[in-house]
């Protein structure tokens, strides 16, 4: 058996059983092995790195030893030096006559070089005017005598350089005399030398000019094929790089060591000041870039669709480096990452400028979000590394722009519904005349609801624009917030007008008007998810009317990802629902507010001794008549069947409540039970002729419980109570004990009966029933 086990256990682990002991052999066997493994690795690491030590220490003996050795024979050489001018006779003299012979050679050079500096000169010139002469008007020409230029202005600078170095190196007064009389002295054509090296920058500056045109339209010059002047270009700026690098080289030896650095004239030779062509000739890359970035940042501040038109030069310049520049230029140059390097600086130093700008609106942002992705593929098509494109782009600030288009957005819809809901609160507060409208059928309708769904579907057309699921993701949550939102704020005001109005000896001023505002809220509901006619939208050919809530659902489904469409599903279920419920509990205030109001006297006399003599209820049914008449025309049709139902329920919770009137009681020889079967007769006469009918005439058969409380035997009443509570689960004891008490035979025994009786039933729990409504 294998008995291996994890080398980081510990002896708990690996013994957490008796029959464990048993591995204690192979264990300890297992970890000497690992022991001796161990042992045997650190010892040949030990030796390794003692031998690599020991090599070290020998090497810096060595080199050590070497030093002192040079040293040495330094130090001999110099006494050698020392000793032989002592011991040649007349050493000064003659050191002074061979100084004098080196002086006179230079000054032959020098004349023989100046004497020739002004045709030379002017050679010079003629080439530079022909090359202009070839160029044209369009200054795209080959410039055949471009090396040739250069290669006579080195000379002729180097001639240049070594005069005034001349001058410079005798130092203190005697160079001073020496400038005074170089500028001075006079050629036989009677002009100065300075005037000969003036010359030569005029000429230097005309060079450096055809030099800077070519740089500039470098990429002009390949794709026109004119290969022959890039090639020369290079080998101009590659020759000039390399001198720079020697003046650096010279400059930083002088700096660090000057004295010996003055002893070798051959260091000292050759051009004294950097020329910077290289960097010239990068700088010309960016600037001609650069005017071209500015011409696509105006097309882009014009139409930022045309984003990626503006930039197309951008590719193609990268693509005729690549294709056609890279076996013009110098390897060691790697041109085609030059290239992108500059003009990757420059495309991401204006796409910030352009973020940065305070003024850049959420179209220019929106281009800007969708040029990134775009922007790295079309390099990836040109297989340029990532590692080439430093900084990234945007500074990773993509998310942040999504988000702050995506916040724009929301900002904007929050803001609508911000007025319109602080628009419609103070409209439904202060009720000014005209303040509703109607539809095409003359419903009441209030202003503001089809202007949002307008503008939902505005803002949902800009959050498509962005092409982007997670930007239409973020603007749809914020849409069923607000439209939530906008349900409960309805919910609210309406509940808090039914409160002030069922105030006791509140003022009732107003109330047709809130009536109205009612009916119009619920017909907006109504509006938002009715679909039509079900068979119209069975049939493909009829006109079909979509709510503007499913109408919203489609829009949606297109703009957001797989992942979220469940949740948009969801969302849109649960505001379907909300409108139900804000419909009908608009209808239901409605109703409410109708018996707070209009019943205020009314009510109270149900059950009472004013209550037989008094046709009550024929009363309440002509105000619902009046009331349905009159709202006929503006409700919508399908709130018709929810008003009827609503009066019918709140009549018959405020009926079966009224035994808790004060003055209420019924007493054995009054005739209550044919009272009230004249009260429901009433209630199923005009009732019956409309199509909620049945179910009306269902819940009113709660009223049979009533009376069967009202007639039972007290013997009798824990019986009956039992029976009602089997049909109505959720009536409540408080109404129970209040029908009790309203009997004239009333005794505390039924009322404990009742009690005990409906302590020991199991109560099956169904759907609310219209008892549950009674509260007394």
């Amino acid at each position: 058996m294998n008995h291996e086990t994890p080398t980081r256990l510990n002896l708990t682990e690996l013994l957490r059983h008796p029959e464990d002991l048993d591995k204690l052999q192979a264990l300890k066997a297992e970890f000497t092995r690992r022991k001796a493994a161990v042992d045997a690795q650190l010892r040949h690491g030990l030796q390794s790195q003692l031998a690599i030590t020991s090599a070290g220490m020998t090497s810096l003996s060595d080199g050590q030893r070497t030093v002192n050795q040079i040293k040495d024979e330094m130090m001999k050489i110099d006494k050698l030096c020392a000793e032989a001018q002592n011991m040649i006779r007349d050493f000064p003299n003659i050191n002074r006559v061979s100084q004098i012979h080196r002086n006179f050679e230079a000054v032959l050079r020098m004349k023989g070089d100046i004497e020739g500096f002004e045709e030379r000169l002017g050679e010079l010139e003629g080439l530079l005017r022909l090359d202009d002469e070839e160029m044209g008007e369009d200054r795209m020409g080959d410039q055949p005598n471009l090396l040739a230029v250069h290669y006579g202005l080195t000379q002729l600078r180097d001639v240049r350089d070594a005069a005034m170095g001349q001058v410079k190196s005798a130092g203190g007064r005697d160079g001073e005399e020496a400038l005074e009389l170089i500028n001075n002295l006079r050629l036989e054509t009677g002009r100065t030398l300075q005037d000969y090296f003036g010359k030569l920058d005029e000429v230097i500056e005309w060079f450096d000019e055809h030099v800077g045109e070519a740089c500039t339209r470098l990429i002009d010059h390949v794709v026109k094929g004119n290969h022959g002047l890039v090639v020369r270009l290079a080998l101009v700026i590659e020759e000039e790089e390399k001198s720079d690098k020697k003046v650096q080289a010279l400059q930083d030896a002088q700096k660090e060591f000057k004295d010996l650095a003055s002893r070798f004239k051959s260091i000292a030779a050759g051009p004294k000041e950097r020329r910077g062509y290289k960097e010239k000739f990068l700088k010309a890359i960016e600037a001609s870039a650069a005017v071209q970035i500015e011409l696509s940042n105006e097309r882009f501040l014009d139409d930022p669709e045309k984003l990626e038109k503006s930039v197309r030069w951008y590719f193609n310049d990268l693509n005729t480096v690549k294709v056609g520049m890279v076996s013009l230029m110098p390897r060691k140059w790697k041109i085609f990452k030059t290239y992108v390097g500059i003009y990757h600086r420059l495309m991401h130093d204006w796409l910030i400028s352009r973020i940065d700008d305070k003024d850049l609106t959420p179209i220019h942002t929106l281009a800007i979000i969708h040029w990134e992705e775009k922007y790295y593929t079309k390099m990836q098509k040109l297989e340029v590394p990532l590692d080439w494109l430093q900084p990234h782009l945007i500074d990773d600030r993509g998310p942040e722009l999504v988000r702050e288009y995506r916040q724009l957005i929301v900002r904007a819809v929050e803001e609508w519904m911000e007025r319109m809901d602080s628009a419609d609160r103070q409209s439904f507060l202060t009720r000014p005349e005209g303040a509703l409208d109607t539809d095409g059928s003359g419903h009441f309708r209030t202003k503001t609801m089809a202007d949002m769904w307008i503008m939902l579907r505005e803002q949902l057309a800009v959050a498509s624009n962005s092409q982007r699921t997670d930007v239409a993701e973020g603007v749809v949550d914020a849409m069923f917030r607000s439209l939530d939102s906008r349900q409960r704020m309805w919910e609210s005001l309406i509940d808090g007008e039914l409160a002030r109005f069922s105030a006791p000896n509140s003022d009732t001023e107003g109330l047709q008007p809130l009536q109205d505002w009612l009916v119009a809220i619920a017909n907006d509901q109504i509006a938002c998810i009715d679909d039509g006619d079900e068979s119209a939208a069975a049939d493909p050919s009829a006109p079909q009317t979509l709510s503007y809530l499913t109408k919203f659902s489609r829009d949606i489904v297109p703009l957001v990802s797989a992942q979220y469409v469940p949740t948009a599903t969801q969302q849109t279920d649960a505001l379907r629902d909300g409108y139900v419920d804000l419909g009908t509990h608009s209808i239901s205030v409605f109703a409410a507010l109708v018996f707070a109001c209009d019943f205020r006297s009314i009510l109270p006399e149900f059950f009472t001794p004013a209550w037989y003599a008094a046709n009550r209820m024929g009363q309440i049914c002509s105000t619902f008549r009046d009331y349905l008449d009159d709202y006929a025309a503006v409700l919508h049709p399908s709130l018709h069947s929810v008003l009827v139902e609503e009066f019918s329920d709140a009549l018959l919770v405020a009926y079966l409540s009224a035994v808790r009137n004060k003055g209420a009681k019924f007493r054995r020889q009054d005739p209550f039970t044919e009272k009230i079967r004249e009260d429901v007769v009433a209630v199923f006469g005009f009732f019956e002729r409309f199509e909620a009918f049945g179910e009306i005439k269902r819940k009113w058969r709660a009223v049979d419980g009533l009376v069967k409380l009202l007639e039972a035997d007290k013997g009798e009443v824990a019986n009956v109570f039992e029976r009602v509570s089997e049909e109505w689960w959720d009536v409540g004891l408080g109404w129970v004990e209040a029908v009790l008490r309203a009997r004239d035979d009333f005794e505390r025994g039924m009322l404990r009966a009742v009690k005990e009786r409906a302590a020991a039933m199991e109560v099956q729990r169904g759907p609310e029933t219209i008892m549950g409504k009674v509260r007394v």
